[in-house]
């Protein structure tokens, strides 16, 4: 089993405060934690990015079919503006937005960069009015359109290095700050890759803001002929009326959806529910998860999604923590449940979807948590007893979830 990563330090976790004090130290999750400022308010200001983009100390992300370079799993392998000047050219950013969306041409290919954010401990490189830090940028260099060969020029000249594209569904074991990363990149790639077309009249789309929006252009280069030695001014075809290019609502946004994931406990605090999905190795368990469903409640949902694939009743429900999950683009929102008494009976019959459902003892999660995780796929680690329980590895909130009961959440301490 690869060696699991350590978690991302919670903000600012030697400060004494209240909060602290009242409800414990803050759970970080794997993928959270990033070392960079996103100063998400800097996108729309064409003469940062330029400069950013620009400066030495910047460092670019490639993805190739969503798939990070590395050096190996367990480390990225970053690039610099002259590896991919030959895909980008030497300043992409040096129009305003108005511009870019007058001179849209479907027909060009423009290889999709995304600004990730300043890495604020170096603070001798970049700096841009009050802010400081080494830019980051992710870069899709998956081979398409006119700049196909450019892409494959680019990968193959990486490649060559003895650099890879990671394959493959998830990477988490990576370090956590290359994790969080590598988070926001893949998902920023993978949902402008998803939305080439506006979803509003279903024409092409223009990636804005630094790869954090897309609007539907009013106009299109692409059929533009003009002739050779012509005086005539060559005017872009005016595209069909779109609704979303009227009022506030005339650009598309990232999406963010919103997952729940539970340990449940039994009504008398002296078991956890666990669940066993159709996919899952032998003897591999973990807790509930489910999406939120449109006005509802994150409580709701947690009872809902309870309900429906273990027949168990929920009473009270916390929330614990959060993990950005970019496979596609999810937010785990962490919870700790306790069941109503006389609805711990398990009925697999409402929804389908586990395989397995059982409540197992404090003491046999705790020894799976010691000696028993790893993830999909991996075997369990050498201290591992044949026949025992498996859960997931320490990246994954279900088992942060799982840590705080059997840790002592249930025993008399109210910090979670």
């Amino acid at each position: 089993m690869p060696s699991q990563p350590d978690l991302p330090e919670p903000a600012h976790p030697n400060i004494d405060s209240m909060l602290t004090r009242k409800f414990g130290k803050e759970v970080a999750n794997y993928f959270a934690g990033s070392p960079l400022n996103r100063v998400s308010f800097l996108r729309t200001d064409q003469g940062f990015l330029s400069a950013a983009l620009r400066h030495p100390t910047t460092s670019f992300l490639l993805l190739n079919n969503l798939a990070p370079l590395a050096h190996n799993p367990s480390k990225l392998s970053f690039a610099s503006l002259k590896d991919v000047s030959s895909l980008i050219g030497e300043d992409p950013y040096n129009k305003s937005e108005e511009e870019l969306i007058q001179s849209y041409d479907s027909k060009v290919t423009i290889p999709q960069i995304v600004f990730l954010g300043l890495d604020e401990t170096k603070k001798s490189g970049f700096e841009w009015t009050i802010y400081k830090g080494a830019p980051f940028f992710a870069l899709d260099v998956t081979p398409k359109g006119s700049t196909e060969d450019a892409a494959k020029r680019l990968i193959e000249e990486k490649e060559s290095k003895d650099l890879k594209f990671l394959e493959g569904r998830t990477h988490m074991s990576l370090p956590a700050h290359e994790a969080a990363i590598y988070a926001p990149a893949r998902a920023l790639v993978d949902w402008n890759g998803r939305n080439p077309y506006c979803a509003q009249c279903g024409q092409p789309t223009l990636s804005i803001n630094a790869g954090w929006k897309r609007t539907c252009p009013p106009t299109d280069m692409a059929s533009v002929k003009a002739a050779i030695g012509s005086t005539t001014d060559s005017k872009p075809t005016e595209r069909p009326p779109c609704a979303t290019r009227k009022g506030v609502h005339n650009i598309c946004f990232p999406r963010t959806d919103p997952t729940v994931i539970m340990a449940v406990l039994s009504a008398d605090c002296s078991k956890i529910l666990l669940g066993r999905g159709k996919r899952f190795p032998p003897l591999w368990y973990s807790t509930l998860a489910g999406f939120v469903e449109p006005a509802e409640s994150v409580e709701e949902a947690v009872r809902r999604e309870v309900w429906e694939e273990s027949g168990i009743t929920l009473g009270r429900v916390v929330i614990h923590s959060t993990q950005p999950w970019p496979y596609p683009a999810n937010l785990m929102i962490g919870a700790i449940a306790q069941a109503v008494p006389g609805g711990e009976e398990i009925l697999l019959k409402h929804d389908p979807e586990l395989q397995d459902a059982k409540w197992v003892s404090f003491d046999e999660v705790r020894e799976a948590l010691d000696i028993g995780t790893s993830g999909l796929g991996e075997a369990p680690g050498e201290r591992y007893k044949e026949g025992g329980l498996r859960l997931p590895p320490k990246t994954a909130i279900a088992h942060q979830l799982l840590q705080a009961v059997v840790g002592g959440l249930v025993g008399g301490e109210t910090k979670i």
